[in-house]
């Protein structure tokens, strides 16, 4: 099992900000890796914002988050709504957020975006972290699109056989507005972790 010093003073909580862009992000990026750790670390305080979703994806975000922190003892889900695919066309709006954020919140690990991802909503929250949060462990996660834009990543959080299956029966069962999409699969998460593991 992977240790992870999060540089915290004992006895407190390591607090964890997720950051994605679109409902389902978080779940598909880092949603095993947070699994995992609220296993290993029972005392986390998590964070989790979801930057852009309406209507049926905001409900489907907020009880997929629900679902993914029931072990939390500590958690904030926030679901917000900037215009999917148009974050670069509101970025002051969207960075004035992040300044908010920064005030509010100090966490000791940040989940975003991979910085090449080839969404333009992906890359400026992945570029908003960076500038927003210059003293903080952040962890970049990929999203599998058509674009094939993966890259290679330098870290990986091992995780049990149990995990794995839990992760993708979690954000398969929430997310129903995705499954019109060819790759939205469980076969497709399934290949994404196992290479991964390789």
């Amino acid at each position: 099992m992977l240790g992870v010093n999060f540089n915290i003073k004992p006895g407190l909580a390591p607090r964890i900000l997720c950051l994605g862009a679109h409902s389902d992000d978080i779940e598909i990026g880092c949603g095993g890796t947070i699994l995992n750790w609220l296993e290993i670390y029972p005392s986390l305080e998590i964070t989790w914002i979801v930057l852009g979703a309406h209507g049926e994806r905001a409900t489907e975000a907020r009880q997929s988050a629900e679902v993914f922190l029931s072990q939390a003892k500590d958690k904030q889900i926030l679901v917000k709504g900037f215009r999917d695919g148009f974050f670069t066309y509101t970025g002051e709006e969207v960075k004035e957020y992040f300044e908010q954020l920064k005030q509010e919140t100090s966490p000791d690990v940040i989940f975003t975006h991979y910085r090449d991802d080839l969404h333009q909503d992906h890359r400026l929250i992945c570029e908003l972290t960076w500038n927003t949060f210059r003293n903080h462990l952040i962890l970049e996660y990929e999203i599998p699109k058509y674009d094939g834009d993966l890259g290679s990543p330098n870290f990986f959080v091992h995780f049990g056989e149990g995990t794995c299956p839990r992760k993708i029966k979690y954000f398969l069962a929430h997310f129903k507005t995705q499954t019109n999409r060819d790759w939205f699969t469980e076969e497709t998460f399934k290949a994404l972790l196992r290479l991964g593991g390789i």
